[in-house]
């Protein structure tokens, strides 16, 4: 299953008519360039999960910073470091 299957595959399983209306999942892009992606844990399993912050700078562009803050992950990284973020996110989300 490619990141993209497992990343609507967690969303979906978290959707339960309530959920959704209020939290989620957020994708955008940043003027470093880069990516930002921000995931609510609010009402998961994952909101008392402990989360070890990770920061990898390898260069000006390939880069990635990842923690959960107020009850939300967050990861952020360069222009080609979407999958790692994601990666970053499912593996612990996925873990049990």
């Amino acid at each position: 299953m490619d990141i993209l299957e497992r990343l609507q595959k967690w969303y979906a399983s978290r959707c339960n008519g309530e959920w959704e209306h209020q939290y989620g999942i957020k994708l955008d892009n940043i003027d470093n360039p880069g990516w930002a992606l921000a995931v609510d844990l609010l009402h998961t399993e994952l909101q008392p999960r402990e989360f070890s912050k990770i920061e990898k700078h390898r260069s000006e562009n390939d880069w990635i910073v990842c923690e959960v803050t107020d009850s939300r992950f967050h990861g952020v990284g360069g222009p080609g470091n979407l999958t790692e973020i994601l990666t970053t996110f499912l593996s612990w989300a996925e873990t049990v």
